[in-house]
């Protein structure tokens, strides 16, 4: 029986079977082997397969071919003096009769002349033909000489004939230098010296693979959690919403971050199945967690509850960022996640250390791609063969970031150049003031590069115009100094880039709690609208909006309000503003309350006011704005997420008292 499906799982009968059965006998024998590499170029039913059995074992998957350009490997392999000869064909063009038995170096025109004509891949990665190796670098003391073969005919297919060479005689010619030599002590201390690395795994291996898998531990329910210490909310959109959890820590109740986050993560499950849905149908993960060093912790927990086995069309990608929840009275963990009610999303997820990007080890992916909208995991500034960072100041962190950041992109045939909707830049408050306003220089240079590139190579007429959102972390995975997570539009085969226009509404959103329009609102966010489809909008309230916004003279029906706004320091009324923007926005926009998938407020803990009072004051807010609002539904949960952060804006100066993001797509 063989598993035919692109995603792997173990089936019984399979070759992948065979493969995990020798593998762990080599490991068995062999214990100090920890990675297996494989030459997968760009075949994902290939390295998936791999990447499933090393990750049942243990092991770490190289595959540093990957995603790499086939006809400059060629060219290398046939450079460093690799031999290989065709033993099977089955491809347009490829005859048996003609081109079995042939070198790659002779066929290396007639393979590129192939490639334009049909397509094919020139390193047969489709399975265009197969290689025998006779001699390489490698072939230290012989190379492979064949006396005969004969060639079967599989197939007489008149388009693509498919036939193979099967040896039938061989012998082994020794090199230069080394049959001469074949006796002397020199030679045998060499030939240990080059071959010390190869071993033999000897005996029977054992048949039974599933009896091997590595089990999954299960999470216990050592904490008990109090319904007033967990907060939940959920935006109100049906198809697409966010779920947030986080949990009010007191003293009485402080646990460490394997507690609090198996509690949150138990939380969240349970929600999803409230709803009918489990963790295949999410499609991103941000995990927030107190302490940067704890984060081993954090995933030991975390893959207990988001497995493969759970996400059969793949796992959500996800970000982690250290904050500071325990100044603002949260608990160590704090979970968002992004809920789609189909699962129609597409995963890429690469397990394997290569030189495209960096790897995945582990359940979650680099990107998922759903109804339009290409959310990427936070990309650090890691250098992809290595998976350690560059050395450096924080813009060379960002730019590798964003190289990684391009590759990704490419696999949707997209570029973070013209198809961003908006980037989260996560900076690390380690990174001096003096550097961050360098981060967002480079970041607009690099991305203006790009598309000079992009117009110069495929005449792109048109690219989106992001927004940017500036995010100030305690710290972030390996120390990095900077994170950073595009969001991306893409688009359908059917239309192209310079259909991605912004389209102005002609209705006008009432005014509310006595705000009206000014020119200087205007200044308070960027907006970036997709073809009627999404809307995003980062709003910023800044020291000197707040001011301005709290100084304005208010008639005599808001004196009542004005009075409650100095009660809770001003933040009342600053928090209307804040909605009454957004509603203004979106309204103008030709959206609604229930379209919006996702809405954060980010505020720092210098505001020295706990969380559930900020939340209290919001929530209260969009009471009074459902009220004056009948089609807008605010029942139960809030709407929005509450992000306790050290800093954030839409400049890498990060000094705003409140800031916004909001996103919105229609159904």
């Amino acid at each position: 029986m063989r598993h035919q499906k692109l995603s792997y799982r173990m089936t019984p009968g399979d070759e992948v079977e065979d493969m995990y059965i020798l593998l762990n006998e080599v490991k068995r024998q062999i214990p100090s082997v920890t990675a297996v590499s494989s030459g997968a170029i760009a075949s994902d039913y290939q390295r998936l397969r791999v990447e499933s059995v090393c990750s049942r074992l243990g092991l770490v998957s190289l595959a540093y071919l990957w995603k790499q350009d086939q006809s400059l490997l060629l060219q290398e392999m046939i450079t460093n003096g690799i031999n290989a000869i065709t033993v099977k064909v089955a491809a347009m063009g490829l005859e048996p009769g003609k081109h079995l038995g042939k070198e790659i170096a002779s066929l290396d025109p007639y393979l590129h002349k192939l490639k334009e004509s049909y397509g094919i891949n020139v390193c047969g990665e489709g399975g265009e033909y197969e290689t025998l190796t006779l001699d390489c670098p490698l072939f230290v003391n012989a190379r492979i000489v064949l006396d005969e073969f004969q060639v079967v005919l599989h197939s007489a297919d008149s388009i693509a004939p498919v036939g193979v060479l099967h040896p039938l005689a061989f012998h082994l010619e020794y090199k230069a230098g080394s049959a001469s030599l074949s006796g002397s002590r020199e030679t045998e201390n060499s030939i240990q010296e080059k071959t010390g690395l190869v071993f033999e795994v000897q005996g029977e291996c054992p048949q039974n693979s599933e009896a091997m898998c590595l089990p999954v531990a299960e999470v216990t329910d050592s904490v008990e959690v109090t319904d007033n210490r967990l907060n939940i909310s959920r935006t109100k959109k049906d198809n697409t919403f966010s779920i947030c959890c986080w949990l009010q820590e007191t003293q009485k109740t402080s646990a460490g971050l394997l507690d609090d986050l198996g509690v949150v993560l138990k939380q969240i499950e349970s929600k999803l199945v409230r709803y009918g849905f489990d963790w295949g149908h999410v499609l991103y993960i941000h995990l927030y967690i107190s302490d940067m060093n704890e984060f081993a912790v954090a995933n030991e927990t975390y893959v207990k509850f988001i497995t493969h086995e759970k996400c059969p069309c793949g796992v959500p990608s996800r970000s982690t960022i250290e904050l500071p929840l325990l100044e603002v009275g949260l608990g160590k963990a704090y979970i968002e996640v992004l809920v789609a009610n189909d699962q129609s999303k597409r995963v890429l997820h690469v397990q394997s250390i290569s030189c495209w990007a960096p790897s995945c080890i582990g359940p979650y992916s680099q990107a998922t791609l759903h109804k339009e909208v290409l959310q990427m995991a936070g990309q650090l500034g890691l250098d992809p063969p290595t998976m350690t960072l560059c050395n450096g100041d924080p813009t060379v962190e960002l730019e590798q970031a964003l190289q990684n950041s391009e590759a990704v992109a490419k696999c949707f045939n997209c570029s973070i150049s013209a198809s961003a909707i908006y980037f989260v830049v996560y900076c690390s408050t380690y990174v001096a003031s003096s550097e961050r306003l360098k981060i967002q220089e480079k970041l607009d240079a690099f991305l203006k590069q790009m598309r000079v590139w992009h117009f110069e190579e495929r005449s792109m007429s048109k690219v989106l115009d992001p927004i940017f959102l500036f995010v100030l972390a305690s710290n972030l995975p390996k120390s990095a100094l900077v994170e950073i997570k595009p969001i991306l539009y893409v688009t359908d085969d059917s239309e192209t880039v310079s259909e991605l226009v912004q389209y102005l509404s002609c209705m006008k959103a009432p005014s509310h709690w006595g705000f009206q329009h000014a020119d200087w609102h205007e200044s308070c966010f960027q907006k970036c609208v997709v073809h009627e489809k999404i809307c995003a909008v980062i709003l910023s309230i800044t020291c000197e909006i707040a001011a301005r916004i709290c100084s304005e003279s208010l008639d005599a029906s808001q004196s009542k309000d004005c009075q409650t706004s100095q009660a809770d320091g001003g933040m009342g009324r600053l928090s209307r503003f804040c909605i009454y923007l957004l509603n203004k926005i979106i309204v103008e926009n030709n959206f609604s309350w229930e379209d919006v998938t996702n809405l954060r407020l980010y505020f720092p803990p210098s505001l020295s006011m706990p969380m559930v009072t900020l939340s209290a004051i919001f929530s209260s807010a969009f009471d009074e704005l459902a009220v004056m609002n009948p089609r807008m539904k605010i029942d139960g949960d809030s709407i929005f997420n509450l992000v306790p952060v050290l800093g954030a804006g839409r400049s890498a100066t990060m000094d705003d008292i409140i800031t916004c993001e909001l996103f919105a797509q229609k159904s």
